[in-house]
């Protein structure tokens, strides 16, 4: 019996050939799926804790992967790798990594010329990262750590609350989530910083 998963609004389907590379082979549904991803990134956010990573390391694709590796590594074997199909929402996957060095630069550009207040850089690298969908799966989550950790690491600043949700159940949280990154995609930003700061 192979993985049987279930999606929520917002969540981006894993192709079956993705489905392949799941390195624990007694996964079956999406509550497992979620519990084992779950221990996963508790990992990494411990690794997170115990590191100190400069602004330099942080902006760039190497460091984007090793997070998302750390994340999920345990569980998927293209943890950490670019995707290589096309999703229902990002670029096309050639386009990733050119995607990718415009958003790097763009963010080490506002962070130098103080163009946005550090929330506002943090969320509009995350939004510009999710857009991208760099990775087959697990971009929200992993954009999310990644906006925590500019905001620790770049701006020493507290992390963001995101409503103290991972936001994996279809709730009301999620919804609004959701409904902040679509403002996102239409150019108000104002809704998802307001999001990940309550």
């Amino acid at each position: 019996m192979g993985l049987e998963l279930k999606y929520q609004s917002g969540q981006t389907p894993i192709d079956e050939d993705e489905k392949e590379d799941l390195k624990i082979k007694s996964i079956t549904t999406q509550k497992e799926l979620d519990e084992f991803e779950q221990l996963n990134i508790e990992k990494a956010v411990e690794w997170t804790i115990h590191a100190n990573f400069s602004p330099e390391k942080i902006l760039t694709e190497k460091f984007i992967k090793e997070v998302h590796k750390r994340m999920y590594g345990d569980i998927w074997k293209w943890a950490g790798e670019f995707r290589r199909s096309e999703k229902n929402i990002g670029v096309e996957w050639t386009q990733i990594g050119v995607s990718l060095k415009c958003l790097l630069d763009d963010t080490k550009y506002w962070i130098e010329n103080d163009i946005y207040p550090p929330e506002e850089i943090a969320i509009r690298f995350k939004h510009g990262i999710v857009s991208i969908h760099c990775f087959p799966n697990g971009n929200g989550r992993h954009s999310r750590l990644i906006a925590d950790i500019m905001m620790e690491y770049i701006f020493g600043m507290d992390i963001f609350t995101w409503h103290q949700s991972n936001m994996v159940k279809a709730d009301k949280i999620r919804k609004e989530y959701i409904c902040a990154l679509r403002a996102a995609d239409n150019g108000n930003i104002s809704p998802l910083i307001e999001f990940a700061m309550n």
